[in-house]
């Protein structure tokens, strides 16, 4: 299949290809709450400890590895690439072994949205895609690493090996050369476009460059550290504090979906970017509740940090603190304390009547068995360092 099939089966055989544009009405409702949230994010990190930064931006640039290699479906070891990603931030107190996948991985990501002031050119993304394979010369399948892909059609498809079809064709490798120059030109003049708002180009460059399919392996990857790199480049504060990866992963199969649809369309990226915007939003309200969360634990000790807790109590309030999965949200019951704690049921029940009594938990509604506890709200935030 060519580019000049009389059927318009792709967007890039499209006659205006890459001429994108989207209808207004759709996009910028979104665009301003977007750029609302941003302010926010960026309004609380003022309340945020001194001394914070290193290690939130550990935190949010791990679950952004972790989270963007499991949309492709590989599970990463999480403790490897923190460590290498420690290593770089001058975070100190993770030493477990590292490899060469998180080595390169880390690498990746600190070019990719540490250094966004230089150009993304072919040579950068051939060391990407290198950083991103580092064990391929021994492995069993070969894969071209750090070039661009080989001259058979690059498809997409899904279905049994007797009835597969075809989700998504990439224009083929004669025009290869000349589209990725076109992108790479495109990345680095639109920066200063003043008609392209930032946060639409983030998404145009995403799907742009997906949508080209340039390497064998490894495209949505890079499709997403590209994402950041714009992101980056239109507020480099705020982007340690929030990762698009973790929410397009809650939406992996819309995601796909909507790359498809796109895909398949004309160059009117309407629905593609109200979904990326959509996702944009998502990420910047959960980065905005972990900042909270950051808070109200701060609030909690700095009103208990003198109340003489034990360390089985001050683990068991923490945990509470945290919050998330892992974070007893409908409050924590006697057994739960017993087992988070390790101490016996008598202990427990001592533990929680002592919190109960200093005030840091109250009981929530329900007796006996069922009763539950929760940490007490911690007040004001504190003044700004």
């Amino acid at each position: 299949m060519t580019a000049s099939s009389t059927t318009l089966t792709w967007i890039w055989q499209q006659p205006d290809w890459p001429d994108f544009h989207w209808r207004a009405a759709v996009i910028q409702p979104r665009l301003q709450e977007a750029w609302r949230s941003l302010g926010m994010l960026w309004g609380r990190v003022g309340f945020l400890p001194a001394g914070d930064d290193p290690a939130m931006t550990l935190d949010t640039l791990l679950q952004n590895i972790i989270t963007s290699s499991a949309i492709e479906g590989e599970r990463l070891n999480a403790a490897s690439v923190r460590s290498s990603l420690a290593r770089r931030l001058g975070v100190e107190g993770e030493t477990k072994a590292v490899s060469s996948r998180s080595e390169g991985l880390a690498d990746m990501m600190m070019d990719a949205i540490g250094s966004p002031d230089t150009a993304l050119t072919r040579e950068r993304l051939f060391q990407w895609h290198r950083w991103l394979f580092p064990d391929a010369e021994a492995s069993l399948v070969k894969l071209r690493v750090g070039q661009w892909r080989g001259e058979e059609p690059m498809r997409l498809v899904s279905g049994r090996l007797d009835k597969l079809s075809v989700l998504f064709e990439a224009p083929p490798r004669a025009v290869l050369e000349n589209e990725m120059a076109a992108f790479l030109a495109w990345f680095d003049a639109s920066r200063h476009d003043p008609a392209l708002d930032p946060l639409l180009r983030a998404g145009i460059a995403h799907f742009w460059f997906v949508t080209l399919h340039p390497f064998e392996d490894g495209n949505g990857r890079l499709a997403r550290a590209i994402a950041d790199r714009a992101l980056a480049q239109a507020d480099q504060q705020s982007i340690r504090l929030y990762t698009m990866s973790a929410a397009i992963l809650a939406e992996r199969q819309d995601y796909y979906r909507v790359l498809e649809t796109s895909q398949r369309g004309t160059t009117d990226l309407s629905d593609w970017l109200a979904w990326f915007l959509d996702i944009l939003l998502q990420a910047l309200a959960d980065a905005l509740t972990n900042i909270e969360r950051t808070l109200a634990k701060t609030r909690f000790w700095q009103r208990f940090a003198e109340a003489g807790l034990l360390p089985e109590q001050i683990k068991v309030l923490n945990r509470l603190l945290d919050g998330g999965e892992r974070g007893f949200e409908g409050g924590i019951s006697a057994a739960q304390y017993q087992k988070v704690a390790k101490v016996s049921k008598a202990t427990a029940t001592r533990h929680l009547s002592d919190l109960l009594a200093k005030g840091c938990l109250e009981k929530l509604p329900g007796g006996g068995r069922s009763t539950r506890y929760r940490v007490v709200d911690s007040g004001p935030l504190p003044p700004r360092g």
